[in-house]
């Protein structure tokens, strides 16, 4: 190919290094990358097939000195397979305890230049001849898991066996857990099976995180069943295993299974600590128990445990949730009495309830008074912050935050940007809206069915719906999939401005695409028609109502009554009190005013 002066592509050098890797040639493959690593080629990309696993890495182009070639730019598996590991660690052929020792404190720490340095480390451990045990390379795959790098720890441990170092139940226990975190509970399993062929005996943090795995899927009751089955073959679960499915059951507001696990637990002489405690008074706290909790929260003190800074945000939470706020205030008080020193989640929880009471000025003296004690804002609090000056009409203070936000390194997630989004909308202030839009698509951020649904309203409420209706029909023609509620906020803005056959022609549209209305959406149908006189439509669209299996509220026959009232129509108002009557709806104070006013 080359004799014939045919350049080759970047599919011809995907298929060369391709079969190298395969073949166990990776000095080889190397070679061939580098051939590509030149200023002509922006970047290639390179397939590396494992058993059940594509392996997709980049290399940036050679602008550096040959000795140090640029990092790899890694997708699925951030691992720099085909680049020599000299240039990251200074050690040439050190002595394997050094290289040990040096990997050691490794575990402790947690950066990106820590986590290249592992990567080298493995280099050097994988070339040592004799080469090291597996509980050395599991040494180094539980420091990479530390670092949340499970996918690295995967393509790993797939070389350690390329290299026929054989696993031993820790090292299926590492890879059950990084499994487990990326939500492959079930390639976990697949992991215990091996366990169990090879002959080992597995330890109860597998199962425990095991557990956890299928907490995390939301299969809680398999959870369970599988805690049920390994008590049942002679296993005996520790604390990590009864917190694990205590907080899960927590999460879905089963407060009563949570409480007889508990019970559970000290009927079989396993002693919960403050983590399943915090457990079960945040649940408590977030499913309205407060007083439950304070009770709970009673017994633990008495019993000597100490309360952590996670059992007061909960209780700060679950009490500002409740307004009341001044014993929110005295609790952060005892908090620091006790000298436990609040949080980032501390202070946001106080900022937003200072917010939501109009307290501002007390709001920003509170991120002040965290800024001193040396905890720095997150996007939270900077969020709660921007939704406060929102919420009283502070349009440009609200900026302000963002634009602090943004110098301070805190980048902007989508929910910043929906909150600005939705408080100018509501404001009319659609051009600054607009701005805010482009922007989130400029630095990557994917707007949602929020984001384009308070631009969508934004434009309805300053009295712009054709523009609106054009924006909508724009996002679905760019791919957009609309939900419910969005179409809703559209025929909500059609209706008030009088657009009735525009808003049907969308309510049409809506059934086509197969977007079920709800009863809100039939809801601002009939009062748009109610509005325009149009009542023998409004009477066949709720008849429609219960065609689509809805039933309607105590709301939706007010509209029309309010409509007939006030044209005049006391008599067909009547009926439809009788017809809402006879359909099991019972009236309010409302339904009887229409008739008297």
């Amino acid at each position: 190919m080359m004799d014939h002066n045919i350049a080759p592509d970047i599919v011809t050098f995907n298929m060369l290094v391709d079969e190298l890797c395969k073949e166990g040639m990776v000095d080889r493959a190397r070679c061939v990358v580098r051939t590509m690593s030149s200023p002509k080629t922006t970047f290639c990309e390179a397939y590396f097939a494992y058993p059940n696993r594509t392996i997709n890495f980049q290399i940036e182009p050679q602008t550096h000195s040959p000795d140090l070639l640029p990092d790899a730019m890694l997708t699925t598996t951030p691992r720099r397979l085909l680049l020599s590991s000299s240039s990251f660690l200074p050690l040439t052929r050190s002595p394997f305890h050094q290289l040990m020792g040096f990997i050691s404190p490794l575990h402790t720490r947690n950066s990106g230049s820590d986590f290249n340095e592992l990567l080298a480390s493995f280099d050097k451990l994988i070339r040592m001849k004799p080469r090291p045990s597996v509980i050395e390379f599991n040494k180094l795959l539980s420091a990479m898991v530390k670092m949340k790098q499970f996918q690295t720890v995967i393509s790993l441990s797939k070389q350690i066996e390329v290299v026929r170092i054989k696993p031993n139940v820790y090292t299926c226990s590492i890879l059950i857990n990084c499994f487990c975190h990326l939500d492959c509970v079930d390639l976990g399993f697949s992991f215990l099976a091996k366990i169990l062929k090879h002959g080992f005996q597995p330890h109860i943090v597998t199962f425990t995180t095991l557990i956890d795995g299928l907490c995390r899927d939301g299969r809680i009751g398999v959870a369970v069943d599988l805690f049920d089955k390994i008590v049942a073959m002679g296993h005996q679960p520790n604390v990590c295993t009864y917190t694990v499915i205590v907080n899960s059951l927590c999460k879905i507001g089963n407060m009563h299974a949570a409480m007889c696990f508990l019970k559970r637990m000290a009927e079989k002489g396993c002693e919960p600590d403050i983590v399943t405690y915090n457990a079960i008074i945040d649940g408590l706290c977030k499913y309205n128990q407060v007083n439950e909790a304070f009770d709970l929260f009673s017994k633990v003190k008495r019993q000597g445990f100490l309360p952590t800074v996670v059992t007061y945000n909960s209780l700060i939470h679950g009490i500002c949730c409740s307004d009341k706020w001044k014993e929110a205030w005295a609790l952060f008080k005892e908090m620091l009495d006790r000298n436990i020193a609040p949080d980032v989640v501390t202070f946001s929880i106080l900022v937003d309830k200072l917010c939501k009471e109009g307290m501002i000025v007390k709001a920003q003296s509170t991120i002040s008074k965290m800024i001193q004690k040396g905890v720095e804002p997150d996007a939270v609090t900077y969020n709660t912050l921007i939704n406060g000056y929102g919420l009283h009409t502070q349009m440009h203070l609200a900026r302000k935050v963002f634009d602090v936000m943004m110098r301070k390194g805190h980048c902007p997630n989508v929910h910043t940007y929906n909150i600005l989004i939705n408080w100018y909308g509501k404001k009319k202030h659609v051009y600054e809206a607009k701005q805010l839009l482009f922007q989130m698509s400029s630095i990557g951020l994917n707007p949602n069915h929020y984001t384009y649904g308070s631009l969508i309203y934004g434009l309805c409420h300053a009295r712009r719906p054709r523009e609106a209706l054009e924006f909508f029909k724009d996002l679905c023609a760019s791919g957009y999939h609309p939900n419910v509620v969005a179409y809703s906020i559209l025929l909500h803005g059609l209706c008030e401005s009088r657009h009735l056959d525009l808003a049907f022609s969308l309510f049409h549209e809506m059934q086509m695409n197969n977007v079920k209305p709800d009863i809100v959406t039939y809801n601002i149908l009939l009062e748009g028609m109610c509005k325009a006189g149009r009542f023998k439509d409004a009477k066949k669209l709720l008849s429609r109502v219960f065609v689509d299996g809805l039933q309607p509220k105590v709301y939706t026959y007010n509209i029309i009554m309010d409509g007939l009232s006030k044209a005049g129509l006391l008599d067909e108002a009547y009926k439809v009190f009788i017809k809402m009557k006879k359909n099991g709806c019972s009236p309010n104070n409302c339904s009887y005013f229409y008739f008297f006013w």
